[in-house]
């Protein structure tokens, strides 16, 4: 599928036909589109994180939805590691740019340079976005945070509501968790503290797909089959490049593979695949066993509780 295919917009109030209940994936689009109508309708100055990530884009195209015909009416952010694809950085601006939505950049290269942060000894910059997206928060006065977080990703996640509280710091207590019986969602918070949104929260990795082929939502190409020099290491493949050269025992080789998940370059592995189009995704999908951080993202396997801890910290 072509990065600079359109995204298409339609109502997404169009009725359904008398006698036929909604599909899975209607009543998922359904869900997703309440709950961002209420965040924005409840809070102030939303923002969307996002980086061109395939979850990211599915909940643009949904805010898109919502609010179509008129423009989705809250910026949207991104925190930079500085290490991302170079694929993926286009894809994000040629979105936004089509869709006229405002971009703000966190960047931690910008903390590095400055000395408010180091580089880490593993040179993995994941973990360093934590203090730059609470600044961005802060100094944007945003009191509500979307994000594509899904459930089925790690069981950190699981913990998560759909509507979640941080405090004045920024910090995620898995303790105070509210209630959220019949769709009700609690948005109250004090100066200084904020809200997580996660409008695709009870969404699978497959739903994920199913609905990017049924809506023809454009990616980033990194997502399907392409040739690229990588190596093995620690069971994954690693991608080529500055700042993730291979070590002295590590063999380069050529492989046709694609990335399930498009973090950072220093932390990302690919996966062996022909799957070239969405439609071979899905079907790659539906077999699959391990989850796409699972099976791809080395900064989770740091401890067997690294996402909650960094949850903890303020990292999505």
């Amino acid at each position: 599928m072509s990065e600079t295919t359109s995204v298409r917009v339609e109502p997404a109030d169009t009725p359904t036909p008398a006698g036929r209940s909604l599909s899975a994936l209607d009543a998922l689009e359904s869900e997703a589109i309440h709950i961002i109508r209420e965040v924005v309708a409840e809070f102030e100055r939303p923002v969307l994180l996002f980086s061109g990530g395939k979850d990211s884009v599915v909940v643009l195209h949904l805010a898109a939805k919502a609010f179509w015909p008129a423009r989705v009416p809250f910026p949207v952010l991104h925190v930079d590691t500085g290490h991302n694809f170079p694929e993926v950085i286009a894809f994000r601006d040629e979105t936004v740019a089509r869709l006229g939505i405002r971009l703000e950049v966190a960047s931690v290269q910008d903390y590095l340079d400055d000395g408010r942060l180091q580089e880490r000894a593993d040179g993995t910059r994941n973990p360093l976005q934590t203090q730059p997206l609470l600044d961005a928060i802060a100094a944007g006065r945003h009191d509500a945070v979307f994000g594509g977080a899904r459930r089925d990703e790690d069981k950190a996640r699981a913990k998560e509501r759909i509507i979640s509280l941080r405090d004045e710091f920024g910090q995620w207590d898995p303790r105070n968790q509210r209630p959220e019986l019949w769709d009700l969602y609690n948005g109250r918070h004090t100066v200084g503290q904020h809200v997580r949104a996660f409008p695709i929260s009870n969404w699978t990795e497959l739903d994920v797909w199913r609905y990017l082929e049924r809506e023809q939502i454009a990616l980033p190409p990194l997502y399907f089959a392409h040739e690229r020099e990588v190596y093995l290491r620690d069971g994954m493949w690693r991608a080529v490049s500055d700042v993730s050269p291979a070590r002295a025992d590590e063999v380069i080789e050529s492989r046709t593979v694609r990335y399930r998940t498009v973090g950072d370059m220093s932390c990302t592995g690919a996966v062996e695949s022909d799957a070239a189009s969405v439609a071979d995704v899905v079907r790659e999908v539906a077999t699959s066993t391990l989850t796409e951080r699972g099976a791809t993202r080395a900064d989770d396997r740091i401890s067997e509780a690294a996402m909650e801890d960094r949850k903890k910290d303020g990292y999505f």
